[in-house]
C-alpha cells in the first residue's frame, strides 16, 4: 500500500477521548472475501481507525449466513453486510430477527451474472437466446445466488424477470457461498450465478464461464453492502458507531483518490487473509476495465465504487425502501410494510450526518431516484404502488411467491 492521507479532521485525536471517546474500543469486524471488502480491510490495516481510538480485528467469513448468525450472536460487532440481507433480518424472514442498523453504505455497482461455458458452446450467449433456451428450448436451468433476502437474489430476480423470465417458475435457483461459485460452475451443479467481484472476473479468467449482465446494467450506481450492527449496539456504543463510520469513510475516500491507491488496494486485498485469488482478477474490474469471455471488453461508466464524493456512502432512505419493493414483489412479505417508516428506522441517518459531517463529507438528500433496465423509474414515493407494478411477481395470493 501507498502511505495514506493524513486524516482530514486536524483535531481527529479529539474523539478518543472526552465525551466523544468510543465506548467500546476493540472491534470484531466481519466481511466476506469479495472485492468490495476493500474499505473495512483498508481500514483495519492501514491506520484508518486508530486516529479515532478503534482497533479493528478482521474476521473472514464462509457465507452470509454465518455472518448474520456471529453479528446477531454479539460474536462480531459489525460487519459487511447484503443490503437486502440486513432488511430480511429486520423483518425476520427466513430466519431470525432483530432490530438493525446501516451505518452506512459500503459500495455501488459491481457484481455479475454469469453463464456457464456448456451454455456459451450451445450458444447462449445473449439475454435473448437465454429467454429462447428458457421458455421454448424446454431447457431447466439452475442460478446460484448467495443469500435469499440479499442483493445477489434480488438483481438475479430483477434481470430475469425484465428477460420475460420468471425467477420462480422457470428456472431453479440455489444458495451458494460467493467464494464457491466458480468451482460449482466448474462441477455442473449450476448453470450460472450472481455474486460480487472478484468471482466472476474468476470464472472468465479459468474459461469456466461468461458474464452476460453485470449489476450495474440493472441499475446505475445501485445500493450493494453496508456497514451493519444491530440497534442494540447504536444504543450501547453510540460514539464507536460513528467513529466505526469516520474509519470507514477515510478509508473509502483513500481508495478512490487515485488510480494508485486502487490498484495497492488491490494487490492488499488479494492476499490469502482476505480474498485470496490471483490480483489478476481483481484489479481490472476494480479500475472499471472489463472483458466478459465472449471477446467483448469495455470501460465501465459505472464502475464499483467506495466513495464518490460522499454519493456511494449515504445511507439513502430509499435504498432501503427498494429492497423492501422487492421483498414484496416476490411474496415475501404478505403485506405492505410501513416502507419509510421502517427506513427511517434502519437508515441510521443521524448517526451517519454527524460522521460524514466532521470529516467535511458533503451529506446528499435522503431520497434519491433512478429509471432501472426495465424502464421502471424509482424515487421512493409510492412504494407499494412500485412494488404492484410489475407484470412478473409473485405478490401474495398469486401461484408462488419465493421459497426461503
Amino acid at each position: 500500500m501507498t502511505d495514506k492521507q493524513t486524516p482530514t479532521r486536524s483535531d481527529s485525536l479529539d474523539w478518543v477521548a472526552g465525551s466523544d471517546a468510543p465506548e467500546k474500543c476493540m472491534l470484531n469486524l466481519g466481511f466476506m472475501p469479495l472485492t468490495d471488502s476493500a474499505s473495512l480491510i483498508v481500514a483495519a490495516t492501514q491506520g484508518f481507525a486508530q486516529p479515532y481510538g478503534l482497533t479493528l480485528n478482521l474476521q473472514r467469513q464462509a457465507s452470509w449466513a454465518t455472518l448474520r448468525d456471529k453479528l446477531l450472536g454479539g460474536e462480531l460487532d459489525a460487519a459487511q453486510a447484503l443490503y437486502g440481507q440486513v432488511y430480511g433480518i429486520q423483518f425476520g424472514i427466513g430466519g431470525p430477527t432483530a432490530d438493525m442498523a446501516i451505518l452506512m453504505t459500503l459500495c455501488q455497482n459491481g457484481q455479475a451474472i454469469n453463464l456457464s461455458e456448456p451454455l456459451k458452446r450451445t450458444g447462449v450467449t445473449s439475454s435473448e437466446a437465454l429467454t429462447r433456451h428458457v421458455l421454448h428450448g424446454g431447457a431447466r436451468l439452475t442460478f446460484a445466488q448467495t443469500f435469499p433476502t440479499g442483493t445477489h437474489a434480488m438483481w438475479l430476480n430483477y434481470w430475469l424477470a425484465a428477460q420475460g423470465i420468471h425467477p420462480l417458475h422457470d428456472v431453479d435457483t440455489v444458495v451458494v457461498p460467493p467464494s464457491q461459485m466458480v468451482t460449482h460452475l466448474k462441477a455442473a451443479r449450476i448453470d450460472g450465478f450472481c455474486a460480487g467481484g472478484p468471482w466472476g472476473a474468476l470464472a472468465v479468467e479459468q474459461g469456466q464461464g461468461f458474464t452476460l449482465a453485470t449489476s450495474q446494467m440493472i441499475w446505475s450506481d445501485h445500493p450493494e453492502k453496508v456497514l451493519a450492527v444491530t440497534q442494540a449496539f447504536t444504543e450501547q456504543y453510540p460514539n464507536t458507531a460513528r467513529a466505526l463510520t469516520m474509519a470507514l469513510l477515510e478509508a473509502s475516500r483513500f481508495i478512490e483518490d487515485n488510480p494508485e491507491n486502487r490498484r495497492s488496494t488491490a494487490q492488499l486485498i488479494s492476499g490469502s487473509d482476505y480474498v485470496d485469488v490471483p490480483v489478476s482478477a481483481i484489479e481490472p474490474r476494480f479500475l472499471g476495465h472489463y472483458e466478459d469471455g465472449l471477446g467483448n471488453a469495455w470501460e465501465d461508466a459505472h464502475p464499483l465504487r467506495f466513495f464518490d464524493q460522499g454519493r456511494v456512502n449515504m445511507p439513502y432512505l430509499s435504498d432501503g425502501m427498494w429492497f423492501m419493493t422487492q421483498f414484496r414483489r416476490w411474496g415475501l412479505l404478505r403485506d405492505d410494510p410501513d416502507y419509510l417508516g421502517i427506513a427511517r428506522q434502519v437508515q441510521r441517518i443521524d448517526l451517519y450526518k454527524q460522521a460524514a459531517g466532521a470529516l467535511g463529507i458533503e451529506v446528499p438528500e435522503p431520497m434519491r431516484s433512478a429509471t432501472l433496465l426495465d424502464g421502471k423509474h424509482w424515487d421512493g414515493s409510492d412504494p407499494a404502488g412500485y412494488a404492484r407494478s410489475f407484470p412478473i411477481h409473485a405478490l401474495a395470493g398469486s401461484t408462488q411467491a419465493m421459497a426461503l
